[in-house]
């Protein structure tokens, strides 16, 4: 099972594209659940997370989940764990308990810090903060999560990711940076380490960019300012609250980063099969533009909170969205557990990209390159086209995630492949 490390974008090789190993990017697909409370049921956990072929969850110690659950859920299909304070969590000790066991049981990805303090706050060592209060005792909350990480025998080799929604502090603590740097001016000191990984809630629409849009997830994924949702650039490189300055664009390309939440709720022009292709892509952007893990909100429908709560792959009665069906489909096709040791390079080219066409080179442990390319027309409309292979290959398949497991089209001894492309990814598998 693949740890927190970083998947950036793959520098171009002069002789052709680097591949970045199935395993890898399967590893990257996780989901929110509260396991066995709030309506969840242990049972129905294991048989969803096994269907969608999910690497990881995202828990917190607030939810009451007991650890032997989530160790029961690993043994039963794989899976780990980012475990966090969460939402007004400050029980750093209680956290790190459960988090050795789950290191005990290979169960453990990362330590995460607090869940949106700016709509939940904390109390911390007697001081109130977060929301429209100071932020300092969310800041030391979060130093001393890492420091008490880092010391730990046990724990100090995890990564630890940060709060979430860091770029709505009030007062410059400094939390848009993993570790303040020398002269930065923020109330915290210089040096002061806050965690390994950005972390990041950069749901594929905002109130800011209402609607459906063509490269929907893309943007989404942007790690710069041309982001017009809630991303990376909003908590790490320009605060979106007090406008409190923290890395340079060029800074945040290769800054470590995950996003513990994303989704989209169905309505107006987000069908279940929008969503579903939605959810798809948004895997695949995110890998392709530098995010090592990506987590959906939700597993299943929140049934104790009010308003539209239709994020899940699956409805409260655990009844599959076609966005289980579509999940279930892509990770079966590309099922793979082995590394890829060196990664292959191939010399592929699309003719005339369109804006709205991406691709991400993928390669099995056998050596097969599963090369992903997809749409974003939410708007309407397809683009055909074709894919210059390099060189003839004996065997060419294509599959669509959309229709099933099954190839599609098989073809031999061809060195290109001619697609038409909308609003979600065809798999052509090279042997």
């Amino acid at each position: 099972m693949a740890r927190a490390g970083q998947i950036r974008p793959v520098p171009p090789d002069p002789s052709g594209k680097t591949a970045i190993g199935v395993n890898e990017f399967l590893s990257s697909i996780g989901a929110c659940s509260a396991i066995s409370r709030r309506g969840e049921n242990l049972a129905s956990t294991i048989d969803t997370a096994r269907y969608l072929g999910l690497r990881w969850l995202r828990v917190g110690y607030e939810s009451g989940i007991p650890v032997a659950d989530l160790v029961e859920l690993r043994n039963q299909t794989g899976v780990c764990f980012s475990y966090g304070l969460m939402s007004g969590g400050t029980d750093i000790a209680r956290l790190l308990a459960g988090a050795r066991q789950l290191a005990s049981a290979d169960a453990l990805l990362a330590l995460e810090g607090n869940n949106e303090p700016n709509n939940w706050g904390v109390t911390y060592q007697g001081e109130a903060g977060g929301m429209d209060l100071s932020w300092l005792p969310v800041a030391r909350l979060q130093r001393d999560l890492y420091n008490a990480v880092k010391n730990d025998r046990v724990l100090g080799k995890y990564p630890v990711w940060s709060i979430t929604e860091n770029g709505a502090e009030t007062d410059n603590v400094g939390l848009q940076f993993l570790t303040v740097p020398d002269g930065a001016g923020c109330l915290m000191p210089d040096g002061t380490t806050y965690a390994d990984c950005a972390n990041c809630h950069n749901y594929m629409t905002h109130p800011g960019w209402p609607g459906l849009h063509d490269n929907q997830t893309w943007i989404a994924a942007d790690p710069t300012s041309a982001c017009k949702v809630d991303g990376l650039y909003g908590n790490y490189g320009l605060t979106w609250r007090r406008r409190y300055p923290g890395y340079s664009q060029a800074a945040l390309s290769t800054l470590p980063r995950v996003t513990t939440e994303t989704g989209i709720t169905l309505g107006g022009p987000v069908t279940e099969r929008v969503q579903a292709t939605l959810y798809l892509n948004v895997y695949l952007a995110q890998v392709k533009r530098g995010w090592s893990h990506t987590c959906i909100y939700l597993l299943r429908d929140r049934t104790d909170e009010s308003g539209n709560q239709t994020f899940g792959f699956y409805r409260p009665d655990y009844s599959p969205r076609l966005a289980a069906s579509y999940l279930h489909n892509l990770t079966t096709i590309l099922a793979d557990n082995g590394s890829v040791q060196p990664r292959g390079i191939l010399n592929y080219s699309i003719t005339n990209q369109p804006a709205t066409v991406h691709d991400l080179l993928l390669q099995k442990s056998n050596g097969m390159f599963d090369l992903v390319v997809w749409g974003e027309r939410f708007t309407g409309g397809s683009d055909d086209v074709t894919v210059n292979l390099g060189a003839a290959c004996a065997t060419v398949s294509s599959y669509d995630p959309t229709t099933g497991t099954s190839p599609t089209r098989t073809l031999t001894n061809v060195d290109s492949v001619s697609l038409t492309l909308s609003d979600h990814p065809v798999i052509v598998e090279i042997g």
